[in-house]
């Protein structure tokens, strides 16, 4: 029974990881679904993470096991264990196995967020996204007007009472560009598996592809403030269409153009509105 315990782990361990599964296949491990383009690569690098973890987790736990039941100190006899010292093909042993770990988990992030952080030259559509004490302004910059005679961008501001709503088109690419007033904040559209510290006197960029409609929350996860925690957001990902309609309308109210402080032009406080 002793011999089929370690087999039949390492043959589910084999299955875990030998399978191809994609990573919708395997459990979520307490993250959402993704609704982006490059969602499946984060969730992927979770999941692997739990995998690796679990390997090396099911091994120490093995050989504890292992050494409590073979090496346990008789009760009839006193009786000192063999002393190992000075091994030194086992330190190096100690030594090699971490380092192996370490850098295969660091070459497989590296890749990954090489490629989560790469922005295109000429994305689809790009939004300036302002965090501010404690709110968010969303500024439409060079999103495509139908009306050849209109090419003047559109902006959305909210409030801790009224949390905006970010529009996007699916299935074409968004570049945000990241800015703050005040203080650090962190935008995290929670669906897109991807957030991003919003830091004062710094552009930070990254690009996403929505494939899913819907509405799905946001949130700044940089605690910044009294109202850290009321400081939401919504993303609804609407048809191409729709998104247009959507700046045609945010310009029929007056809101052309953009708030590049994340503060109303006809107000002295990001909280009025």
């Amino acid at each position: 029974m002793r011999r089929k315990l370690p087999q039949a782990l390492a043959l589910g361990l084999v299955i875990a990881t030998a399978t191809g599964c994609s990573a919708n296949d395997l459990p979520r491990l307490g993250l959402p679904s993704p609704v982006t383009k490059e969602g499946p690569l984060v969730l992927h690098m979770w999941q692997g993470s739990w995998i690796a973890a679990l390997v090396v987790g099911a091994l120490m736990w093995g050989l504890i096991i292992w050494s409590v039941i073979f090496h346990r100190r008789s009760r009839t006899k006193v009786e000192v264990p063999a002393q190992t010292r000075y091994n030194v093909p086992i330190e190096a042993l100690y030594t090699a196995v971490p380092l192996v770990i370490v850098s295969v988990l660091f070459y497989f992030v590296a890749r990954d967020e090489a490629t989560l952080t790469k922005v295109d030259a000429k994305p689809q559509h790009t939004i300036n996204v302002v965090g501010f004490q404690w709110s968010w302004a969303f500024n439409y910059e060079n999103s495509e007007i139908p009306d050849p005679a209109s090419t003047t961008a559109a902006y959305e501001v909210g409030s801790t009472k009224e949390p905006p709503t970010l529009y996007l088109p699916i299935n074409e690419t968004v570049k945000f560009r990241l800015t703050s007033n005040d203080v650090i904040h962190d935008f995290w559209p929670v669906n897109f598996m991807m957030k991003m510290d919003v830091v004062p006197g710094v552009v930070n960029e990254f690009q996403v592809t929505p494939t899913a409609l819907g509405t799905y929350r946001g949130k700044c996860a940089e605690l910044c403030g009294v109202d850290h925690s009321r400081m939401l957001f919504n993303v609804k990902v609407v048809t191409a269409d729709e998104y247009q309609q959507h700046l045609k309308d945010l310009r029929d109210k007056g809101q052309a153009g953009a708030v590049p402080a994340g503060i109303l032009p006809t107000t002295g406080s990001s909280e009025e509105k």
